[in-house]
């Protein structure tokens, strides 16, 4: 799966405060995101966040 630092991740599953978007801070075997509305930084591996990746969200696209 093609996911770049800066992309916005749409999740299958939410976040405790209700948001599924997150950004993309750092990629390489664990992925960095960062909700888009509460601002928490959540570490996980990469297989588990491709595995709940509903929709990748692209600004220079």
């Amino acid at each position: 799966m093609d996911v770049r630092v800066g992309d916005i991740l749409e999740m299958k599953k939410q976040h405790p405060c209700g948001n599924k978007r997150f950004q993309v801070l750092r990629v390489g075997m664990d992925f960095k995101i960062k909700c888009e509305q509460c601002g928490h930084e959540i570490m996980l591996p990469r297989v588990k966040a491709e595995k709940n990746i509903k929709k990748i969200i692209r600004e220079d696209a």
